[in-house]
């Protein structure tokens, strides 16, 4: 299996995107012991050591490392239990048919926000900062050459939003914070 990685702007942060989808729909996040249970990979990959998050969506996994921690150790190791866990043929995420709380799903936005989205707005000398999630309209700040760029409306409803939509079901729409 051809697993892609992705260095980030934060030396912390590797995305790793294997050929088979992550998970269905949606994206999640993994930091302690009790959201773990919820994704056999995840545990997989904290089961390494020197492990802060995990961060899944459709096609990425988005491990950040403890900053003692060598990516020269964990890289290999990482994608070896990447490569096992889809011979495996298990789900990434034990799905639940519970209503998310709001809590749950800004976590989410902020997560796929600072592993997707923030790198591709930092290339072009900018910054995007979440400042809310209300009623499915996430708003947002642009920043630096963002800010007032002509085209910082195409990038919010042709860039971020569509990310965020595809990501996250319970996002309607991507607003500048006003």
């Amino acid at each position: 299996m051809l697993i892609e990685t992705q260095n980030t702007p934060d030396s912390d942060v590797i995305n790793f995107f294997p050929e088979e989808k992550v998970m269905r729909a949606g994206s999640a996040e993994f930091v302690d012991a009790k959201s773990l249970r919820k994704s056999p990979l995840a545990e997989a990959i904290f089961d390494l050591g020197g492990i802060k998050s995990v961060f899944l969506t459709s096609d990425m996994i988005s491990v950040t490392k403890e900053s003692n921690a060598s990516w020269d150790d964990l890289k290999p190791q990482i994608l070896a239990e990447i490569m096992d866990f889809f011979a495996t043929g298990e789900q990434a995420v034990v799905e639940s048919t519970a209503e998310r709380s709001n809590e749950e799903i800004i976590k989410e936005i902020t997560s796929l926000i600072n592993a997707r989205i923030r790198s591709a707005i930092k290339q072009d000398g900018g910054d995007i900062e979440f400042k809310a999630f209300e009623n499915g309209v996430v708003y947002v700040e642009l920043q630096g050459n963002c800010k007032g760029c002509p085209y910082a409306l195409v990038t919010l409803k042709e860039g971020v939003e569509k990310i965020l939509k595809t990501y996250i079901p319970e996002v309607k729409s991507v607003e500048k914070y006003a």
